[in-house]
């Protein structure tokens, strides 16, 4: 073979060799456009699908709970913007430089905050700490820690704080109303969540929002009936008498006699609801509408007022109560001392146990307790708040005299604070009961007649003379206004009975007597030391109450100073 030939073979066997190179290149090239155009019109939407999984997430858009307002359009119940910093342990490195620094700024330490994220790697939410500042939670975002994300949330906040706890009550972390209006009215508070599709890259961290789902729908206002103003003045004086006398409780309530709304109502022991860290359980009761005790010489007017209704006696009428004590059955019935023949003005004036009683035997058996339910004893009060109490009217026979006779000053049946502020306002409104709200009324009440025309407002001329020299409750007296009201003072119940050292001082009262806007309720319970009855306690609180409450609504005065006589010559 020559070397042409030789040298031809090899340029051939070469030129193959290449052909299949660019053989093999091109099926490389091949395969790959191909799988470029299946991954693009067939398998498209499946890597799609499986991107979004792995960075769209759906974020939840926190709804604002509605603003609580007292009926001048003060807060009582805000929700303000904070966040809550929660982890992802799955993306979480234990040894992060900013670890230690994100646990201070948590106030987490630093083995706790380990052993939290680093003991549930399977988990995928952790909350770490709820309702931080915006501040701390800027700097917890600064941080940039893989794993660990801060989303936006609403925290409660009561700028009256204890002052007004009891009625408005507080919400959970999860913004769920747990007492007080707050539950009462929770779905009406509550808004609607809204959501939102957003990118996180693999760490976490939204790092774009793509569109909105739904929109959060916002809370609804609610506005009581309360008037901030005379909250704080009752809550004070009325924390004073029960630190004053070392008493166990205490309740204040005044209502507006024209339409029924709850202008105030306090009570001792209070809380602070922004900071529950300390809240003892006796603490949470709103006892103006939860606690009972017998309303004692308070049922007194009611007693008189049924007997005005029989027709058979004026405010004139005299009553035999010598020699300050009767029997009843088996039972003893006692005055504090003998006040012999008085009028069924001078019963209230003096308190008379026994004159109420002969009042009460002269009467049908269920006449009483009749006019006691008509004014609201016995049965709630329709406000809707959680835990309110209907207290205990008891259904008299007949033959249950001696019931009979303790029911009309007071014994044998229980009241809340509230229902004996209610039962008042026919004293007010000549015979009216209007129903008690919570809530500030946008048109007039409807109220239901359960005395007789001028049997309410001779009653209530009755209970000025308590106030008077003669009366028991000299110290109700306020100056400028004519008031009206009554005493009450009642042995405690305990295990075995009444406890003959312990007492509830109570004094239900009205005002102004000329034009009466306010019925207001002052019970003390359990006060220490020399004073003790109702005159001495409540009544002073009354006064105090009464003044502040009838300047702060600007109603005019009714009782001015006897003009001095001139004498001649001077």
């Amino acid at each position: 073979m020559n070397a042409k030939t030789e040298q031809t073979q090899i340029t051939a066997a070469k030129s193959w060799r290449m052909w299949v190179v660019f053989l093999l290149l091109g099926l490389a090239v091949a395969g790959i456009l191909a799988k470029l155009l299946s991954l693009y019109w067939t398998d498209q939407a499946f890597l799609q699908n499986q991107g979004d999984a792995r960075t769209i997430r759906t974020m939840l858009i926190p709804a604002h709970r509605g603003v609580i307002t007292d009926r001048n359009g003060e807060p009582l119940a805000v929700s303000a913007p904070v966040a809550s910093i929660w982890a992802d342990p799955k993306y979480i490195d234990l040894q992060h430089p900013y670890l230690s620094r994100l646990g201070q700024l948590l106030e987490i330490p630093h083995g706790t905050l380990l052993d939290r994220v680093g003991s549930h790697p399977e988990r995928r939410f952790i909350y770490l700490r709820r309702q931080v500042t915006p501040e701390v939670a800027e700097a917890v975002r600064l941080l940039g820690i893989p794993g660990i994300n801060v989303d936006r949330e609403y925290r409660r906040f009561y700028p009256a704080g204890e002052v007004t706890a009891h009625l408005v009550g507080f919400t959970n972390v999860d913004g769920e109303g747990q007492e007080g209006m707050e539950l009462a009215f929770n779905e009406w508070l509550s808004g609607e969540h809204g959501s939102k599709l957003v990118m996180r890259d693999r760490v976490g961290r939204t790092i774009r929002h793509i569109r909105s789902i739904q929109d959060a729908r916002q809370g609804n206002e609610l506005q009581l009936s309360i008037d901030l103003r005379l909250q704080y003045m009752a809550y004070r004086e009325l924390k004073a008498v029960v630190e004053a006398h070392q008493a166990d409780a205490g309740s204040v309530v005044i209502l507006d006699t024209h339409t029924g709304e709850v202008l105030a109502m306090v009570n001792q022991p209070s809380y602070n609801p922004n900071d529950r860290s300390r809240l003892e359980p006796a603490a949470l009761r709103n006892r103006a509408m939860t606690d009972l005790f017998e309303p004692g010489s308070t049922v007194k007017p009611m007693t008189v007022a049924a007997a005005l209704m029989t027709g058979r006696y004026t405010p004139d009428t005299v009553v035999k109560t010598s020699p300050g004590t009767m029997r009843v059955r088996s039972a003893t019935i006692r005055d504090f001392r003998n006040y012999g023949d008085l009028s069924l003005t001078g019963i209230i004036t003096k308190s008379s146990n026994v004159g109420t009683v002969r009042l009460v035997m002269d009467m049908e058996h269920d006449r009483l307790p009749r006019l006691l339910q008509n004014l609201g004893f016995g049965q709630l009060s329709q406000t809707g708040f959680p835990g309110e109490r209907t207290g205990h009217l008891p259904d008299l026979r007949e033959r249950q005299v001696v019931e009979r006779a303790t029911m009309s000053y007071g014994y044998g049946l229980s009241v809340t604070p509230l229902q004996l502020a209610q039962a008042y306002i026919p004293f007010a409104s000549d015979g009216v009961l209007y129903p008690v709200s919570l809530l500030k009324n946008e048109q007039d009440s409807a109220g239901v007649r359960v005395m007789p025309p001028g049997v309410g407002n001779q009653v209530l001329n009755m209970m000025e003379t308590v106030i008077g020299p003669e009366g028991t409750a000299r110290r109700a007296a306020v100056e400028g206004y004519r008031v009206a009201g009554k005493t009450g003072t009642v042995h405690r119940i305990g295990g075995g009975g009444y406890n003959r050292e312990e007492y509830t001082t109570v004094f239900a009262g009205v005002a102004p007597v000329s034009d009466p806007r306010l019925a207001i309720v002052v019970m003390v319970d359990n006060p220490k030391g020399r004073e003790i009855y109702g005159g001495e306690v409540a009544a002073p609180v009354f006064a105090r109450v009464a003044a502040g409450a009838l300047r702060l609504l600007n109603l005019d005065p009714d009782r001015w100073p006897e003009p001095r006589r001139q004498v001649a010559g001077r």
